[in-house]
C-alpha cells in the first residue's frame, strides 16, 4: 500500500488530509480545473486537480501551506447563450475560501459583454488588481468561550456596522477604530453592556467587493450587501489586515462579546452575489459552474432570474448552491462560534420553482440540521417579488415590517391606526396566531440600516440623498416620517421638544411591545445621517457614529427602559392568547382612555388615537402603558392597580406626574406614560 495521502472529494475547498493539503471544487460543466499558487513575487504555479468523483474535481496539491495565496482556473466551454461561462484566463476565487486578500481594480476589468473572445486575458488577472484566496490555520484558542444562548423572550437586538460603530470612538485606540478589534475593545463593549442589549446583529461581514459604479463616483459600498466569499470575514474590517489575520481577529471579537454575555448574529447575504447578471464580472461562481450556482431563465440561459434587484439569484433548487449555503452556515457556527443569522431577502432562498415555499429545500435542510438547531434564525421575509411576513416556519423569527409601518403611522397621528397598532403591541397575533406562532416570531423594529435613523425619522419629512449621486432618486420616498415643524436641524425649542417626545414614544412602543425588539445602532445616541435614508454608499461621517454628539438624555432613557423590560416579565410576554378551557389568565387588558374595554365601533373610529394596555405577570409587578397620539391631552381613567398604587415608571413627557392613589392621569398630546404597580410582596427587582 502507498503511504501517500489520498485525495477526497469532501470537504470542498482546501483542507488537511493526512498531513497534506486537499483541494476540492464542484463543477458539472468544467473539463479541467487548476489550482494556482502565488508566491510573494506573484509568480504563479499551477496544479491540475487530477481526480474527479461525481462532479467534484479534487487532488492533493503540493506547495500549499498556511498563508499560501491561491485561486482556480477552470477550463471548459464558453457558450453564454447556453449558460456556460468557462474561461481559464480568469483567476477565480474558491467558493469555500476562509480568507481573501485584495480587491478588484474595476478600471482594468473586462465584464461579460466584452468576453466574446474567451481566450482574451482579463487585465484583472494582474497580481496588483485581483484578489487571492488564503489558506488559513483553523485552530484558535477559544479558552472557556460559551455561547450565551439568551432566550428569545429576553433578547434585545442591536443592529450595528462593525466599522461605523468605532470609527470615531475617542476611547478606542486609533489603530483599532473601524475594525473587529475595535468592536472588541473594552470601551466599545462597555457601551453595549451599559445599554442593556443582549445581541449584536452585524451588518454583512462576509467578504464583499466594491461596486464599479460607486468607485466611478468616488463612493464605496458601506453596507456590504455584495458578497463573494461566504466563509471569509471581510478583510477591510481587520486591524491585522486582510492577509489571513482577519479570521483570528473576528474569532477574538466573538470571544470578547460572549465574555460580556452578548450574542453575535450575522446579517448574511446568500440570496445573490457580487457577480451580477450577464453583463457583470466573473469572479468565482460564474466561471466554475454558472447554471449550478445561479438561477437562469428557462429557455434563455444567458439571462438571470432576479428577485433581489442585483442581477442574479442563487439557485437554491440545486444541490451545489444549497450545499454551499449549508456548509457556510455550519462553518460560522462551529468554527466562528456565532449565535444566529439574519437572512437578507430570505424569501428568495425559499423560491425553488419561482414561488416562495414554506417547505422549500432550504428551510427543510435548516430544520433538520443539529448544528443549526440551537442558533437564532431571523428572516427578512420579503424580496422584490413578494412580501412573506408570517410565512416562515414556527422556529424562525421575522423582521416585522408591519410593526415599523403601523407604529410610525400611529405616532404621526394617521387616521384609523388604533386597531393595527394594538395588534403590533400585542405581538401581531393577526399575523402569527392562526399558525400557532407566538409573539417571539416577530422581530419588532422602528428603524433599520435601510432608511432614516430615529433622529432623522423625527426631523425630516423628505429624504435628502443628494450625496449618493443619483439626484435624490434613490431610497424610499414613503418614509412615514415627520419633522415636527421644521426640516432638519433647528433652534426652535418647541420643534425640538416635539421631536424628543416622538423619539421616546417610538422607542417605548418598541421596547414595551410583545416580541423581540431590535434597535438600530446609534438611535439611542441621537445619531443622524443628515436626512439620508439610503446611506449604503456613504463610508464616511454620514454613516459613522459621532461620539462627540451623543444625546445623553436619550441614551439614559433608552438604557433605563431596556433595564425595566429585562427586570419585569410583564413587559416581555411570550404569549397572550389562551387555549379554550385553559385555566391560565390573560396577561394583558386593552382599554379605552375611560378604562373600559373596546367594542367594534371603537376600533372603527378613525379619529381614535389613545389606548391603554395593562400588563401583568404572575407574582410580578404590573404596568399600565398609556399612549396618546392625539393633538390634545387625554385624561385617562386608571384601572384598578393589581398591587400597590400606580407610580410613574417612565414617560416621554418630562413634566408627567401622578399623585399617590390617583384615579386618573392626564397624558400630554403626542406622548406616552408608563405606570407601575408593585406587588404587595415587593417584587420590584
Amino acid at each position: 500500500m502507498s503511504d501517500s495521502p489520498t485525495s477526497l472529494p469532501y470537504p470542498l475547498g482546501v483542507s488537511l488530509v493526512d498531513g497534506a493539503w486537499n483541494v476540492a471544487v464542484y463543477s458539472e460543466t468544467a473539463d479541467r480545473i487548476e489550482c494556482c499558487i502565488f508566491d510573494d513575487a506573484g509568480t504563479e504555479t499551477r496544479s491540475t486537480l487530477a481526480e474527479r468523483t461525481g462532479h467534484v474535481f479534487h487532488g492533493i496539491v503540493d506547495g500549499l501551506e498556511v498563508g499560501s495565496r491561491y485561486g482556480f482556473r477552470v477550463h471548459g466551454p464558453w457558450d453564454p447563450s447556453a449558460g456556460l461561462r468557462h474561461n481559464a484566463s480568469k483567476l477565480l476565487l474558491d467558493p469555500h475560501a476562509t480568507a481573501i486578500e485584495g480587491g478588484y481594480d474595476w478600471s482594468q476589468a473586462v465584464f461579460g459583454h466584452d468576453m466574446d473572445e474567451p481566450d482574451r486575458l482579463d487585465p484583472t488577472d494582474s497580481a496588483a488588481s485581483t484578489p487571492r484566496c488564503i489558506v488559513t490555520e483553523p485552530s484558535f484558542d477559544w479558552g472557556d468561550d460559551r455561547a450565551p444562548r439568551t432566550p428569545l423572550a429576553q433578547t434585545v437586538v442591536y443592529e450595528v456596522h462593525v466599522k461605523g460603530f468605532t470609527q470615531t470612538h475617542p476611547d478606542v485606540p486609533e489603530e483599532l477604530r473601524g475594525t473587529y478589534a475595535g468592536l472588541a475593545h473594552p470601551a466599545a463593549i462597555q457601551h453595549l453592556v451599559d445599554l442593556g442589549i443582549t445581541a449584536v446583529e452585524l451588518l454583512p461581514v462576509q467578504q464583499f467587493v466594491q461596486d464599479s459604479h460607486l468607485e466611478e463616483k468616488g463612493l464605496r459600498n458601506y453596507w456590504g450587501y455584495n458578497s463573494i466569499g461566504f466563509f471569509a470575514p471581510h478583510g477591510d474590517y481587520a486591524a491585522a489586515g486582510d492577509g489571513g489575520g482577519q479570521v483570528d481577529e473576528f474569532k477574538a471579537l466573538v470571544r470578547a462579546l460572549h465574555a460580556a454575555g452578548l450574542e453575535v448574529i450575522l446579517d448574511v447575504v446568500y440570496n445573490h452575489t457580487a457577480e451580477g447578471n450577464h453583463l457583470g464580472p466573473t469572479l468565482s461562481f460564474k466561471g466554475i459552474d454558472n447554471a449550478a450556482y445561479y438561477r437562469l431563465v428557462e429557455g434563455e440561459e444567458s439571462s438571470y432570474f432576479d428577485t433581489t434587484g442585483t442581477g442574479n439569484s442563487l439557485n437554491v433548487s440545486h444541490p451545489a448552491a444549497l450545499g454551499l449555503i449549508m456548509d457556510s452556515l455550519r462553518y460560522w457556527v462551529t468554527e466562528m462560534h456565532v449565535d444566529g443569522f439574519r437572512f437578507d431577502l430570505a424569501t428568495t432562498l425559499t423560491r425553488q420553482g419561482g414561488d416562495a415555499e414554506l417547505h422549500s429545500a432550504f428551510l427543510t435542510l435548516i430544520a433538520q440540521d443539529p448544528v443549526l438547531a440551537p442558533v437564532k434564525m431571523i428572516a427578512e421575509p420579503w424580496d422584490t417579488a413578494g412580501y412573506q411576513v408570517g410565512g416562515f416556519p414556527a422556529d424562525w423569527s421575522e423582521w416585522n415590517g408591519k410593526f415599523r409601518d403601523d407604529v410610525r403611522d400611529f405616532w404621526n397621528g394617521s387616521d384609523a391606526t388604533l386597531g393595527t397598532t394594538a395588534q403590533r403591541i400585542l405581538g401581531s397575533p393577526d399575523v402569527y396566531e392562526a399558525s400557532r406562532r407566538s409573539p417571539l416570531s416577530s422581530v419588532n423594529f422602528i428603524t433599520a440600516h435601510d432608511g432614516f435613523t430615529l433622529a432623522d425619522l423625527t426631523s425630516y419629512a423628505d429624504k435628502h440623498n443628494a450625496a449618493n449621486g443619483e439626484d435624490n432618486q434613490d431610497g424610499e420616498s414613503d418614509n412615514r416620517s415627520s419633522n415636527g415643524g421644521a426640516e432638519g436641524p433647528t433652534d426652535d425649542e418647541g420643534v425640538n421638544a416635539r421631536r424628543a417626545r416622538k423619539q421616546r414614544n417610538l422607542l417605548a412602543t418598541l421596547l414595551l411591545s410583545a416580541g423581540v425588539p431590535m434597535i438600530l445602532g446609534g438611535d439611542e445616541l441621537g445619531r443622524t445621517q443628515g436626512g439620508n435614508n439610503n446611506a449604503y454608499c456613504q463610508d464616511n461621517e454620514i454613516s459613522w457614529f459621532d461620539w462627540d454628539a451623543v444625546d445623553q438624555d436619550l441614551l439614559a432613557f433608552t438604557s433605563e427602559l431596556i433595564a425595566l423590560r429585562a427586570a419585569h416579565p410583564a413587559l416581555r410576554p411570550s404569549w397572550f392568547r389562551q387555549a379554550p378551557g385553559d385555566d391560565a389568565v390573560d396577561t394583558v387588558d386593552v382599554l379605552r382612555s375611560d378604562a373600559q374595554g373596546f367594542d367594534d365601533a371603537d376600533w372603527d373610529n378613525a379619529d381614535a388615537r389613545s389606548i391603554a394596555f395593562v400588563l401583568t405577570a404572575p407574582g410580578g409587578d404590573a404596568f399600565a402603558l398609556l399612549l396618546n397620539a392625539a393633538e390634545n391631552a387625554v385624561d385617562f381613567t386608571l384601572p384598578d392597580a393589581p398591587g400597590e398604587a400606580w407610580q410613574l415608571a417612565s414617560s416621554s413627557d418630562a413634566e408627567q406626574g401622578i399623585e399617590p392613589g390617583a384615579s386618573t392621569a392626564i397624558v400630554k398630546e403626542g406622548s406616552f406614560t408608563l405606570l407601575r404597580s408593585a406587588t404587595v410582596e415587593g417584587a420590584s427587582a
